[in-house]
């Protein structure tokens, strides 16, 4: 869903950002944990990607959004398990 909002023209630039911003974390080799301190280290990636990725997905145009805008939007509404 990230990666279609991306390249749709509605989505703000902002959420752009953020998106990149999660992709970078996810492969720079610094954390705000270091993985070397046992569970800790693994538990900030376990915590702070999804908290990030439903952030960016809850602010995303709506569908009910399409009528006024043009072109494609990409349903913001957060789905959870």
């Amino acid at each position: 869903m990230l990666w279609r909002a991306f390249w749709i023209p509605t989505t703000p630039l902002y959420l752009k950002i953020a998106a990149i911003g999660a992709a970078l974390y996810l492969v720079w080799p610094m954390d705000l944990i270091p993985d070397f301190i046992p569970i800790l280290g693994w538990l900030d990636d376990i915590v702070i990607i999804p908290l990030i990725v439903a952030w960016i997905v809850s602010r995303l145009p709506r569908e009910d959004a399409a009528h006024s805008a043009k072109g494609p939007v990409i349903d913001g509404t957060a789905r959870r398990i």
